[in-house]
């Protein structure tokens, strides 16, 4: 009965976890998650860590992304949710090793130390592998709103990620020393809880433009109908974001440093379309500034490039950036002969996405400044790619720029998810950053990752604002890196030392 019980409570705070993000964005309920799971695998072994850390992954999983089953199918949409769930498979067998092991002792802070961090190890490692890993869903993620978050401009999302867990943690073991009438132990561990909770309010972060202010229009021009069938609307869509453009001009032409569309705004490339090139270059022109477009470069025999490009008011190329980061089994199929055994969908991707090689900045020349202004410019869920975001930066990008496309997603969660990494990034960098979408959520963010302004889903708008301009680095960009491996190196270290202590035990070593 206890076996069934803790399935119950692993599946039950899986899909507590999908509660705390959006749409519903119940914030506390990924507490109580973090709290049950640690209930659940109280007494477990490694094997029945595995099962039910995986049983937990899948069912937060499942639900969060609902919308690769909007976007595609049953099959692909499963496939992503037990593969990714298969971390928190990792993770329960690793906490069930360093728990037997008596390394987290009887203690209130050990435990949920230890606990946090192999959550976090595992969630940095499975950021960056397999093939190039899958960074959605994050814990931090779900934290925008609450005080916690700002620990993120101190460690990125990783540092914010670990102090949430140690909540949780903490309050798992507020329950375990309730239960066993240690009623000192009992307060103590949800006082250090609500503390680490609220108490990263009191960091200061800097929402000046201290580097002058950039005049953006930023368009969502829509897409005449959802879904994968979105693709192959290239022409309307370009048109579409061209009227909003025109819309917008009339309101603010001669005023604007720089007009923003989004992710495959302009997917007929206007280097190679003639249509295309007259189109964007009469919308700069009416604006009277350079414009910043989503299109898709076919000129390489041997795949395609997600680019972004920088055109100018007389139809020339100022600068470009090609997605670094393309998404596995999306824009490119790895072992495609494998995949397509379990769907044929995968070859509904019949060019390969190819990976670029330069970091995501762009210079533009703002003469309203008398300067050149480096962008950071990242494409679509790039946004939750850590290295990215932190070299973008880093090499001089004073606004981030997020341009995305879910238009194949219909009215799920998956834009209003990819905001709230975008308004923790805004927090981690320490800058002003436009999510830029074909469809909406578009918006504008502060550096403290409030949210400026904000469009509608599947409709046309525009949005015209200065942008502060900011050099600072933060420290989560200076030594987010470090700090990743140091959570990955720690991970690793207490997991190898567990396993050896009980195998000294087994064996009298």
């Amino acid at each position: 009965m206890r076996g069934l019980r803790n399935v119950a409570v692993a599946v039950a705070s899986g899909l507590l976890m999908a509660l705390a993000f959006p749409d519903w964005g119940w914030w506390p309920l990924a507490l109580v998650s973090l709290a049950g799971l640690w209930w659940a695998l109280e007494e477990a072994g490694a094997w029945a860590g595995l099962g039910l850390g995986w049983l937990f992954g899948i069912a937060f999983f499942a639900p969060h992304v609902w919308w690769a089953y909007v976007a595609t199918d049953v099959i692909p949409w499963a496939a992503l949710s037990v593969a990714e769930g298969l971390a928190w498979g990792i993770f329960g067998m690793a906490w069930a090793h360093v728990r037997r092991a008596g390394l987290a002792g009887r203690g209130v802070l050990a435990g949920p130390l230890l606990f946090a961090l192999l959550w976090t190890g595992v969630e940095v490692a499975r950021s960056y592998v397999p093939f190039g890993g899958f960074p959605w869903g994050r814990l931090g993620f779900a934290f925008v709103d609450v005080p916690i978050a700002r620990l993120a401009w101190a460690g990125g999302v990783p540092l914010a990620g670990f102090a949430i867990v140690l909540v949780g943690a903490l309050l798992g073991v507020g329950v375990e020393r309730l239960r066993e009438r240690r009623f000192l132990a009992a307060s103590v561990a949800p006082v250090v809880a609500i503390a680490i909770v609220f108490l990263p309010g009191l960091i200061p972060i800097d929402a000046r433009a201290t580097d002058g202010e950039l005049s953006v229009a930023v368009i969502q021009g829509n897409v005449p109908n959802r879904g994968l069938d979105s693709f192959s609307q290239a022409r309307e869509v370009l048109d579409n974001h061209a009227a909003v453009s025109a819309q917008a001009a009339a309101v603010a032409a001669g005023t604007v440093d720089l007009m923003i569309w989004p992710e495959n705004a302009a997917d007929l490339d206007p280097r190679t379309d003639e249509q295309s090139r007259d189109t964007v270059t009469a919308a700069a022109q009416e604006m009277g500034a350079p414009l910043l477009l989503g299109t898709v470069d076919y000129t390489p025999e041997d795949g395609r490039y997600n680019t972004s490009l920088l055109w100018s008011q007389n139809g020339t190329v100022l600068d470009l950036y090609q997605k670094q980061r393309p998404v596995p089994f999306a824009e490119y199929i790895p072992i495609r002969d494998f995949a397509r055994l379990f769907s044929e969908d995968v070859d509904r991707v019949s060019v390969d996405m190819l990976a670029g090689t330069e970091p995501a900045v762009m210079q533009v020349g703002i003469e309203s400044l008398g300067r050149v202004v480096t962008l950071g410019t990242v494409i679509c869920f790039e946004v939750a790619v850590d290295d990215v975001v932190r070299e973008s930066i880093a090499l001089g990008g004073e606004v981030l720029i997020v341009q995305t496309n879910n238009a194949t997603f219909g009215d799920t969660a998956e834009s209003t998810q990819q905001l709230q990494m975008s308004r923790l990034k805004a927090i981690e960098t320490g800058r002003y950053t436009i999510q830029d979408s074909t469809v909406g959520v578009s918006a504008i963010i502060a550096p403290d990752g409030r949210v400026l302004q904000q469009t509608g889903l599947f409709t046309a708008e525009y949005m015209l604002a200065d942008v502060g301009l900011r050099t600072e680095i933060t420290p989560a960009v200076r030594f987010g890196g470090y700090l990743e491996w140091l959570f990955m190196g720690g991970a690793v270290i207490a997991l190898v030392s567990a396993v050896s202590r009980r195998m000294r035990a087994r064996y009298d070593w």
